[in-house]
């Protein structure tokens, strides 16, 4: 798996219009997030929806909230490891919103958000571990500024306000793949 020009090519595109340039061209943090519409359930296109600012907020009374919401990150990974692009990597994706890593903040400037289609409490997919090792390998190739120390969850850059990617996601056997590569 390899990028040019910011994009995966080995994935399913779907571009978001919901991004802006980087200020500085700095990549330099993984922030992993959960995401499923409606809440708790999985495979169906809201998702994309949501991202491409085409979510039909009659289909399910939860979406109400969502009504205007300009969101988008760089990818998605399914339950079943598909992996989905909204955003190049060389851009600015609006997923992290009011947010700190280490004294900085707005960390949509220097993140690059991975997305995976789950809850807090609903255990991730070993399709979506194996997405996920070879996503994270191929962005560490194309951004030297990256490592395994500087991969964070939502909730770490975001505490109090949000708590993905939640309890149920496995940060030991992510950070042992990358080791293991």
């Amino acid at each position: 798996m390899r990028l040019h020009k910011g994009w995966i090519q080995e994935c399913r595109q779907c571009v978001s219009p919901h991004f802006n340039a980087r200020p500085n061209n700095e990549v330099s943090l993984l922030v992993i997030h959960n995401i499923s519409l409606p809440a708790g359930q999985f495979g169906l296109p809201y998702i994309d929806q949501l991202f491409l600012g085409c979510l039909d907020i009659q289909a399910d009374e939860s979406f109400c909230d969502l009504q205007g919401l300009e969101v988008s990150a760089h990818f998605l990974i399914r339950r079943d490891g598909e992996l989905v692009q909204y955003v190049s990597c060389d851009d600015r994706a609006w997923h992290a919103g009011i947010s700190t890593f280490e004294g900085r903040t707005g960390c949509n400037d220097f993140a690059i958000g991975i997305e995976l289609e789950g809850t807090d409490t609903t255990t991730y997919t070993d399709a979506q571990y194996d997405r996920l090792k070879q996503l994270t390998l191929a962005l560490f190739d194309a951004y030297p500024m990256l490592n395994r120390n500087l991969i964070v969850g939502h909730n770490d850059i975001a505490p109090g306000r949000k708590t993905d990617p939640g309890e149920s996601f496995d940060w030991d056997r992510y950070r042992a793949s990358l080791d293991e590569a």
